[in-house]
């Protein structure tokens, strides 16, 4: 009786190995096994998410199967190091396994989302990407530019046009909209103050903010590199001549929402703070976002004597000393458009 009661336990046991090895290899299997979805998927896990909790989000996101739920806390419990969650909004691939999404989630690798504000753009533009960038916590009531000067801790007297710097920045979810603006802020200060420092000698400006506003007209200027400098030698020499600078970008900007895409000479002669037809020396502020080639530009301009330049219809410009070369270049630009 006794031995048969053995046999009994032993086969009951051999049973539940079996039974055992079968979960386990359930479990290991779906370690391996990759994740449901098919496209890029972002998951956002909050803090405080519990084992169960997550389970659950995978689920109802259709990252694992409903049927493969009851290994997924199996899975937990043997390695658990994956259980150790970091809260936050991850960028989930198609092709993870189920263990490389946990141990993703482990990391607290979450997703880096980007946003860029453009060289020769406004500030205007760079606050509407910024109003509409994905998973930005905007903590501000408003993007008036007297809030952005508050928030760039700019003095009373600056405008904040151009004092952030265009460049693509990185960022992962509920990055405040203020901690964006003072990382470009940061930059555009770093690029001003190298150039200010490496300047060349007797350069017409007063001040670092003197520089920027220079640089912003040779960023509207021209977008072709080997011409900034000489761009920036037309307006630096101008400028040492006390010749008005007599360029039309600032004229567009000091028109603001008037502007229809052409200046009229009724524009060209109507003062505004910026029409540097009527004003003399610089305009008050920036007139665009400035990138470091022309902050460059501007604090190194090439050496010329040129006081002229117009555009030469093949997408550069005709530079001259004076204003009988300057003229024939305009007439032969005119011609140009005629004969087009």
């Amino acid at each position: 009786m006794v031995k048969r009661f053995l046999i009994i336990c032993f086969f009951a046991l051999l049973a539940l190995l079996a039974c055992l090895n079968m979960a386990y290899q359930k479990v290991i299997a779906l370690g391996k096994a990759p994740i449901l979805i098919t496209e890029e998927l972002i998951l956002e896990i909050k803090p405080g998410t519990g084992r169960q909790a997550l389970e659950s989000l995978l689920v109802e996101q259709n990252i694992i199967a409903p049927e493969s739920a009851k290994w997924f806390q199996w899975l937990l419990r043997l390695e658990p190091e994956l259980a150790k969650t970091k809260a936050g909004t991850y960028r989930i691939a198609p092709n993870l396994t189920t263990r490389a999404l946990l141990e993703q989630f482990v990391a607290g690798k979450e997703a880096q989302f980007s946003i860029r504000f453009t060289e020769g753009t406004r500030l205007s533009d760079a606050l509407e990407t910024l109003s509409k960038a994905p998973h930005i916590k905007h903590t501000l009531t408003d993007y008036s530019y007297e809030n952005i000067r508050k928030v760039l801790d700019l003095p009373e007297s600056t405008f904040p046009e151009g004092w952030i710097y265009p460049d693509t920045y990185l960022y992962t979810a509920n990055t405040s909209d203020v901690d964006i603006l003072k990382r470009s802020h940061a930059n555009l200060n770093a690029a001003l103050d190298s150039a200010w420092a490496n300047k060349a000698p007797n350069l017409p400006y007063k001040s670092k903010e003197e520089m920027l506003i220079m640089a912003s007209i040779i960023e509207k200027e021209t977008a072709i590199a080997s011409e900034r400098e000489t761009v920036s030698s037309v307006f630096v020499n101008r400028l040492n001549k006390n010749m008005r600078l007599q360029t039309d970008p600032t004229v567009i900007y000091g028109m603001g929402s008037a502007y229809n895409g052409n200046i009229t000479k009724k524009d060209l002669q109507t003062p505004t703070a910026y029409n540097t037809y009527t004003i003399d020396g610089l305009p008050p502020s920036a007139i665009s976002l400035v990138g470091k080639a022309s902050i460059e530009a501007a604090a190194h301009p090439a050496q010329t004597n040129y006081l002229y330049f117009v555009a030469d219809g093949k997408g550069g410009h005709t530079f001259n000393e004076n204003l009988k070369g300057h003229n024939n270049a305009v007439q032969k630009y005119i011609k140009g458009l005629k004969d087009k």
